[in-house]
Formats: C-alpha cells, sequence, structure tokens
C-alpha cells in the first residue's frame, strides 16, 4: 500500500521543498492538477529529475486529446498520468493505449461517474481506479471519502453512483463493488478492455482523507493512498507523513508503533 502525496496550490519550488521534507515516509508524488495547469510540464520535469527514484504522478485529468496530453506528460518524466473515467470511452482507450506504448502507467479517476461507467471502467484492469471526492465536494459540502461499509466491499451488484466516484460518504465499499475485487490482469490487445480482467481492480483513494478516516478506509485494501492537505498543511508535513506511514505498516502488520525511530 503505497502514499501518494498530492501537491497542489504552490509553487514547483514550494512542491520540490515538501517532498524533500517528507520523503522517507512517501512513495509517490503527484504533480497536482493546479500545479500543471499553473505552470505546465516544467512542474513534471524539475519534479521527476531531483526525485528520479520516486514514481511521479501527473494529474492531467484528461477529458480529450488523449494522446497528445498523455505523451506530454510521459516524455516530461511521468510515470502515471490520469484521465477522467467520465471521459468519452475513445478518449480512455487512447490513454491505455499511449501508455502501454510508453510503458506507462494510467490512474482512471472515477469522478462523477455513474454506475454503468464504473462497470465499462471495470473492464480495464491493468489501471489504477481512483475512488474521488472533489475538492470543491470537500470545501463546499464537507463530505470526505470515507470507508463506510468497507467489510461488504466486493459482495455487493449494485455500485453506488454518488459514493467515492460522486462523493457522497459510503460510496468507497459500492464503487469497489463495482470494481470486483483487485489483482487485474492487464488489458486486451490496442488497449481494448480485457472482459477476463474485470473480476479484479487495482485502485487508489482521495479526497479529504486524514488519519482519524484513514481506519475504515484502509479496510479496502487500496493499492495507493492519495494525501494532499493532512500534510502538506500540516503544522509539521514530516511527521504527519511519517504518522501515515507508521499507520498503513501497523495495519499491514509490519509491526507495532513502540519502538519505532521517531
Amino acid at each position: 500500500m503505497k502514499i501518494q502525496l498530492a501537491l497542489d496550490r504552490m509553487s514547483i519550488e514550494e512542491a520540490a521543498d515538501m517532498v524533500r521534507r517528507t520523503e522517507p515516509y512517501i512513495d509517490w508524488i503527484e504533480v497536482g492538477t493546479s500545479l500543471i495547469k499553473e505552470f505546465g510540464m516544467a512542474s513534471v520535469e524539475a519534479l521527476k529529475h531531483e526525485f528520479p527514484h520516486k514514481i511521479i504522478v501527473a494529474d492531467m485529468k484528461t477529458f480529450d486529446n488523449a494522446k497528445y496530453e498523455f505523451e506530454l506528460c510521459f516524455k516530461a518524466g511521468a510515470d502515471v498520468a490520469t484521465v477522467m473515467g467520465a471521459a468519452p470511452p475513445v478518449t480512455v482507450g487512447l490513454c491505455m493505449e499511449t501508455a502501454r506504448r510508453m510503458e506507462k502507467q494510467v490512474m482512471i479517476d472515477l469522478l462523477h461517474t455513474s454506475p454503468e461507467q464504473q462497470r465499462e471502467l471495470a473492464l480495464y484492469p491493468g489501471a489504477i481506479h481512483c475512488l474521488h471526492v472533489s475538492k470543491d465536494q470537500q470545501e463546499g459540502g464537507g463530505l470526505r471519502l470515507e470507508g463506510t461499509g468497507a467489510a461488504d466491499a466486493g459482495h455487493g451488484s449494485n455500485p453506488g453512483a454518488h459514493g467515492a466516484a460522486g462523493g457522497q460518504s459510503g460510496g468507497s465499499a459500492e464503487a469497489h463493488s463495482a470494481a470486483g475485487g483487485r489483482e487485474g490482469s492487464g488489458e486486451g490487445a490496442s488497449g481494448s478492455p480485457s472482459a477476463e480482467g474485470a473480476a479484479g481492480l487495482r485502485f487508489a483513494a482521495a479526497g479529504g482523507i486524514t488519519l482519524e478516516s484513514l481506519p475504515d478506509l484502509l479496510a479496502l485494501k487500496p493499492e495507493v493512498i492519495i494525501v494532499g492537505s493532512a500534510i502538506t498543511k500540516a503544522p509539521d508535513p514530516a511527521q504527519a507523513a511519517r504518522r501515515f506511514k507508521e499507520f498503513i505498516r501497523e495495519y499491514a502488520g509490519e509491526g507495532g508503533l513502540s519502538g519505532r525511530s521517531s
């Protein structure tokens, strides 16, 4: 289980400094949408140049012009780029094709996707499917991604259109039901979905995640936990990142918190 640090609404240097402070405790670096919109591919290039050993996620939120945008990201050094699950199916398919050709990865953002769209996207098991509550939903509606009903994840047959994908509490398990589990087997040729892989997905979780909301969420066993403000706006970001890492290690059974170095 990886920690992806989301870097948004800051300068490139501020983003790099944040990574320097938290680097021992994070696994993936997300070059946030706002960072890319303000500074372009220079933000991706700068972070990959300074942290070449880390996975760099370019949060493009691509909705169209897939091949061009994904090639920009990957040529700039990104290892993963994001596409909106609500985008036209041809766009998602082109993202998958481009990533395969360039030996990179795709993250599909499930924000505002319907149950039908989630089921169609589940045919891309090689992608990372991101359960997401948006920034506007967090700030305007006080919503957070939670693991309500996590114990039943993967057993339901009616995925929630408004849960993790749409922003209402309790949708994590429902969206994971659409996923049908984990451990995908890859896509078919030329970026086409593979029905054989639809039984299992890789997925990530994002949306106002805090230490308090983490326990239920971890029951869903996401591959990637995406954390932003809980680390970047903490009085001591390094300490906050360390606590997330220790909590996840404790959950995974890698030893108790007692006796750990601080």
